[in-house]
């Protein structure tokens, strides 16, 4: 078996994410021994888009791609980028007119290639062109080129994340959710090889609600109107996933989430 290693980082929120993603890099490398690194991206600017310099630091620290979701369209920063940058992912299933695009093949630099999907979901999100019959058009035109094929599903509800995994089981390596940045524990080897996870998890301040300073949010919830959103800046996390390929097949052999470090159960 040729195994191709997959690393994943659930959605950086804030610069403090960013950071602290760039400074552990070089260790989930020594751990992890990647050949690809993926890097959901969309919450770095104040919790809402991304622009060139955020992007050329990931590039620039060695992740091949760069996924991104809903708050993609918040800052306009983002669209000329979406535009110039093939590596850089907006959800397939947005109308064709907007920049970017949903798909990519990536040469790595031992020239085996892997291709590399964006969807989003449509239940309690906008109203979008479906995203299944988006993955399944771009399976269709990966498939020829590479085996391997990684799915980011940028959703809300569970059990469609959950019925993406299975639609894809058996013609994708991965379908791994993001959105919701709270890492699940249903990570598995669906039966016919595709690995699954419902959320990645979030990387940034867990001190926090999503990423958002306590106090606000609760101030959103309780008066029900809005109030200006803010990055908080504590127990800054790391969430992703490891995921190992059959580079010959394009099954899966192994899933692991991680969050670095690890929260405490216990008091004291």
């Amino acid at each position: 078996m040729r195994a191709l290693n997959i690393l994943f980082i659930g959605d950086v929120v804030g610069h403090v994410g960013l950071r602290e993603l760039l400074r552990n890099l070089p260790s989930l490398r020594e751990t992890y021994k990647p050949d690809c690194i993926i890097v959901n991206g969309e919450n770095i600017v104040d919790g809402k888009g991304l622009s060139d310099k955020e992007a050329d630091e990931l590039f620039g620290a060695g992740v091949h791609c760069i996924t991104t979701g809903n708050h993609i369209w918040e800052n306009w920063k983002a669209r000329p980028l979406l535009a110039s940058n093939a590596n850089v992912l907006r959800p397939i299933n947005y109308p064709s007119e907007n920049p970017g695009r949903g798909w990519t093949v990536v040469t790595l630099p031992d020239k085996r290639s892997i291709g590399i999907i964006q969807a989003q979901g449509r239940v309690y999100m906008q109203a979008i062109d479906c995203p299944f019959k988006g993955v399944d058009a771009a399976i269709n035109k990966i498939a020829p080129q590479t085996k391997v094929i990684f799915l980011d599903f940028h959703a809300d509800a569970t059990a469609e994340k959950i019925a993406m995994g299975w639609h894809c089981d058996g013609r994708v390596s991965a379908v791994i959710g993001t959105h919701t940045h709270v890492q699940t524990a249903d990570a598995r080897i669906l039966p016919n090889g595709t690995a699954y996870l419902t959320d990645v998890g979030m990387t940034g301040p867990y001190d926090s609600v999503l990423g958002m300073k306590k106090e606000i949010a609760i101030r959103r919830l309780l008066l029900q109107t809005a109030h200006k959103y803010e990055i908080a800046e504590g127990d800054v996390r790391i969430c992703g996933v490891h995921c190992v390929v059959d580079e010959d097949t394009g099954k899966a052999v192994a899933i692991e989430p991680f969050m670095i470090p690890r929260p405490s159960t216990r008091v004291g």
